[in-house]
């Protein structure tokens, strides 16, 4: 089951959604608005630590996990 980051318009609140059907409604849970974004996601593959060493998605130029200065 794939998790999703969404961000609702309505009430502009950000939370994870799990997606158990291809076309599944996505509704915000603090509100119920249906009209929502879907977010990037990072995330990260084992290790612990700030290294961005074991990171997909993570700035190799700095300690952010993701910038828009990135390229």
């Amino acid at each position: 089951m794939p998790i999703f980051e969404f961000r609702c318009k309505k009430c502009e609140k950000e939370f994870e959604f799990f997606i158990f059907r291809k076309n599944e409604v996505v509704v915000c849970p603090f509100c119920g608005g249906e009209d929502v974004e879907k977010l990037m996601s990072s995330f990260r593959l084992g290790g612990e630590g700030g290294s961005n060493s074991g990171s997909l998605g993570a700035c190799s130029t700095c300690a952010s996990k993701a910038c828009s200065t990135c390229k």
